[in-house]
């Protein structure tokens, strides 16, 4: 391993703990909020607070875009997977669903990234990385499962969920692919998607209740609420997001796939520190379970190390030769 792969690794590595940070407070902010207003609310205004945040970066030179004269259909297919059909499916399918159903089948993310990565990408995982990444689900799976197993039987919320599955995962899938685009292009794509969609569904929405008037004064009525989608925005769709696409384009699909459970784990930390929220034996073997899968994940095994020092003194030898 070179210096400059070293270096990849060390960066792409700290994008996707910030992501995960990020995302992982994600909820209190959330929580604040799904009380008093709609999900389409709150998509609408948080991804158009993204979309003006990363116009801005760009007119401050910030984020450099270059867009024009460029075919745009690979940004288009990774803004169509996430934010669109991703936040779409999930919002309807957790709602469907009981907490234990979504929690489950939305950690198996990781798990379709793998096996869709060979095919896609040429980038087939070795064998620790499958068996650290199905560590992680399982950890991710018995953390969404401590309160107990309930069954909703919506079949239609079944099928919400796993699209939003498909949908995460292909989004790390084709973001690793659009190698031709930089990470801040391709966050500017999703997030302009993201609030062309969720503004136009929000507008019909309130166009039928009569409250077009009450939806574009919300933020400065509610300051609870601004505060809430400046965080969302802000924080976690143009910062998070763009992290996710640099940390993707450094360490590659798998690598980046098993970070996935480490959002939950920051939530369920971040319920215990912020909200006392109990913590039981049963989550702190899930996170467990999740870390060491994530090592596992993303560390080499001695020999492989070793195997690489050889090579690299070897093609040191043969240049100086």
């Amino acid at each position: 391993m070179n210096d400059h792969e070293r270096k990849n690794i060390i960066v792409g590595t700290l994008c996707h703990l910030l992501a995960a940070f990020l995302f992982g407070f994600s909820f209190l902010f959330v929580k604040i909020t799904v009380e008093n207003v709609s999900a389409l609310t709150l998509l609408a205004w948080r991804f158009f607070i993204a979309f003006a945040a990363m116009g801005l970066m760009a007119l401050l030179r910030a984020v450099k875009l270059d867009l024009k004269g460029k075919n745009l259909r690979p940004l288009l297919m990774i803004a169509v997977f996430q934010p669109v059909i991703y936040y779409l499916a999930e919002t309807t399918g957790i709602k469907l669903t009981t907490a234990s159903e979504s929690g489950t089948l939305l950690a198996c993310i990781p798990i379709v990234t793998l096996i869709f990565s060979g095919p896609l990408l040429h980038e087939p995982p070795t064998k620790r990385q499958v068996v650290s990444i199905v560590l992680s689900v399982l950890g991710v799976t018995g953390i969404a499962l401590v309160k107990g197993f309930s069954s909703s039987l919506n079949v239609l919320g079944y099928a919400l969920l796993t699209v939003a599955m498909f949908s995460d995962s292909f989004f790390v899938l084709f973001s690793r692919k659009a190698s031709a685009f930089s990470s801040a292009e391709k966050t500017f794509v999703m997030m302009a998607l993201g609030a062309l969609v969720f503004c136009g569904a929000a507008f019909v929405e309130h166009g039928i209740n009569n409250t077009v008037g009450e939806f574009l004064t919300l933020p400065f009525r509610d300051t609870n609420f601004l505060w809430s989608v400046l965080y969302l925005g802000v924080g976690c769709c143009a910062i998070g997001f763009f992290l996710c696409n640099y940390g993707i384009e450094l360490l590659g699909a798998t690598r980046s796939a098993s970070f996935a459970g480490l959002t939950t784990v920051i939530s369920v930390l971040a319920g215990v520190i912020i909200l006392k929220e109990a913590f039981s034996l049963w989550q702190g073997a899930g996170t467990l379970a999740v870390l060491l899968g994530l090592y596992g994940a993303n560390m080499l095994p001695r020999g492989a190390r070793k195997i690489e020092e050889v090579k690299e003194q070897a093609d040191e030898t043969e240049e100086h030769a």
